[in-house]
């Protein structure tokens, strides 16, 4: 599956509404560990159908992005059934980031 992406208009309906195990990846397009981060989420998104993969682009995006309290990038957050199970900061390796939505 693709990489999804939100914004402050369709957070709600893209993450918070998702029956799925959803991660979210707050970026910018001039960070470079997301930049880092980017491939591992494509696979993760390609390995793993039953989670959805969100990207926000923190300045596109500052309504959620201040909701949710992101102050550094990239900072990952996995929601179950619209509630925050997991939240981590940085660039981390793959099974790092499965962990998370365990």
């Amino acid at each position: 599956m693709a990489l999804l992406h939100a914004n402050d208009k369709d957070f709600d309906q893209v993450v918070l509404s998702n029956n799925k195990k959803v991660l979210v990846d707050f970026f910018a397009n001039w960070c470079g560990p997301c930049k880092m981060i980017a491939p591992i989420l494509e696979k993760i998104a390609q390995d793993h159908p039953e989670v959805d993969i969100v990207k926000v682009n923190v300045d596109e995006a500052m309504r959620v992005s201040m909701a949710y309290q992101v102050e550094a990038i990239p900072t990952l957050i996995a929601f179950e059934n619209g509630k925050i199970i997991s939240r981590k900061l940085g660039f981390m390796s793959e099974s790092d980031i499965l962990d998370m939505l365990k």
